[in-house]
Order: C-alpha cells, then structure tokens, then sequence
C-alpha cells in the first residue's frame, strides 16, 4: 500500500496530519480509564486514506455556485470488534472533527472516517466487496503499526455480482419508497416531527441502496451527512439532488439529518410544513437519480455476466 502524500498540496498534507494527531488523542483518551484487559490493549493498527483525496481529482470548491468540496475519507482499522462501536469510542472524535471545522478553522476540508478491524476489511476482500477492493486499491496509508499488508482481493464472477446487486436493489429501493409514502401520510396528517423522520429514513435507505448496489458495502451508520458523501463518490449525478449554493438550502438538508434522533426525542425540534415539502422533492429527486444509476449497474453486470 502506498504511504506518500506528494500528490497532495502542503496544505492538504498539513490537515491530514492533524487529523491522524486528532484520531489517536481522543481514541486515546477514550480508552485511558479503561478497566478491561480487551479495552487496555485496544489499539489503532491502521489509518488509511480513500476516495478522491487518494486517487486524486478531488474537488474543493465550497465558494462557488454549486458549493462542492470533497472530503478526506478515512478506513480507521482497529485491532477488536468492539472498538468499532462508534457511540462508545468515536463521538468524542467526530466532535472534535466538526469543531475544529466549524469553530477553531484549524480545519479547512470535512473528514470523514469508518471503523473496521482488520478481520472485516480482510473479510470483505475475500468476498469480493468492490469497496474495500477500491481501498486496497488506491488506498494511502497514513499511519501503520506494521507493515502487514491486506490479503488479496477475490472478486466475485458476473453472475454472482449481478445476483448479489439485484438483490440488494429488490430489498433496498422498495424500502425507501415505503418510508416516503408514510412520511407524504404523515405531512398530511400535520405530524411534522413524524414527517420528518420517515423522510429522513427514506433518504438514508437510498443511500444504502446505491451503496450496496454499486460497491457492496454500506457503513452501519446513520448520519445523513456521512452517507451522502459517501454515495456522492460513486456517481455526481447524486450531487445534484442537493443544492448547495444557498445556506437556506443546506440548512433545511441540516434538520432532516437531525431528524433521526431529534425529530422522535426533541421536544424543541421544529419543522415547517414548507421545509418538509421542500425536503420531500429532494428526496424524491435523490430516490430518481438511485434509481437510473442503480439500474445502469445492474444492466452493466448484466452484460458482463452474459459475456
């Protein structure tokens, strides 16, 4: 796996290792009052670089017209299971992530990371997922405790890729659709709140969607923000759902990713009936674009697998 950064600005160079000082610090003090022997020898094995700022052809542009900035994604590969619980180990660095961005300005471009243990990322490999194939790939390695490399890859034939995206696309896409029509039932019902989040769940159902369809992994997360950044790297036609140009607009994006947790606990979450509407025609514009990029991959694999 490569490690140098030299096709990266100095700038962009200087953030990432900012980041890595940030990961290890908060990981750190989340595991220093540890008790359990598995906590105390609780370890990072690996940092990896991924997507746009390893391949190169990043964009960063969040003063322009459309306001598109790419983000440093990060495989964070841990040495147990366990420590890939976000809520227990990691809120405390994606907090600091999101200060230093949008407090401090130690930070000028978004971070996003991923946890898996090195048996998961190894795992995925050897079924052939096209995600963790495309990290082994491409991916820069930022910190290692050793050198050990991943196994090799052992793709999937056309058949059994094909099989395995219809079956996602059949479960998946379906499932959006169903939380779209009770969030327009509860938008005519006058339960915003409710509304809100049945939004919120069908924008993320399609994001796994196209997640799984097109790379065969999805991360186990819930975070709006998160998941359209990471299906915004498979197709830029995803991009377009989301006008970026005007804060009102990304705002109203805000609220429904706080609508997950918020919308259903909150009693000082509020949304208007106009924002929902207006939520409501971007997720059905996102619902469009997965499903034309969805079925132009599965009719991809299908001639693929007829060859």
């Amino acid at each position: 796996m490569r490690t140098g950064l030299d096709h990266l600005p100095p700038a962009k160079q200087r953030e990432l290792e900012r980041v890595v000082q940030i990961l290890f610090q908060e990981f750190g003090d989340a595991t220093a009052v540890a008790t359990s022997d598995w906590k105390k020898q609780g370890r990072i094995l690996k940092v990896i670089l991924y997507g746009s700022y390893a391949r190169g052809g990043w964009v960063d542009e969040p003063h322009t017209a459309k306001g598109y900035q790419s983000d440093f994604d990060l495989l964070v590969i841990v040495n147990n299971d366990r420590l890939t619980d976000r809520a227990q180990f990691w809120t405390t660095v994606d907090d600091r992530l999101n200060r230093e961005l949008a407090i401090t300005k130690t930070l000028r471009t978004p971070v996003n990371f991923i946890v898996h243990t090195l048996q998961e990322v190894n795992d995925g490999l050897a079924h052939g997922r096209y995600f963790f194939m495309d990290v082994a790939r491409d991916g820069i390695a930022l910190y290692q405790s050793d050198d050990t490399e991943l196994h090799q890859p052992k793709p999937k034939t056309p058949k059994q890729a094909l099989a395995m995206a219809r079956e996602y696309f059949d479960e998946w896409y379906p499932s959006g659709g169903e939380f779209y029509d009770n969030f327009k039932f509860n938008l005519s019902q006058g339960r915003s709140n409710n509304a809100a989040f049945q939004l919120h769940q069908a924008a993320e159902r399609l994001y796994h969607c196209v997640l799984l369809v097109c790379t065969f992994y999805t991360p186990h997360v819930h975070n709006l923000g998160f998941l359209r950044t990471q299906a915004e790297r498979i197709d830029p036609r995803l991009v377009d759902a989301w006008p970026r140009d005007q804060r009102g607009a990304r705002a109203r994006f805000e609220k429904l990713k706080e609508a997950y947790v918020k919308a259903r606990y909150s009693k000082h979450y509020r949304i208007s009936e106009e924002e929902l509407a207006w939520l409501g025609e971007r997720v059905e514009a996102l619902g469009q674009a997965v499903q034309v990029i969805c079925e132009e991959r599965i009719a991809a694999l299908e001639r693929s697998a007829a060859a």
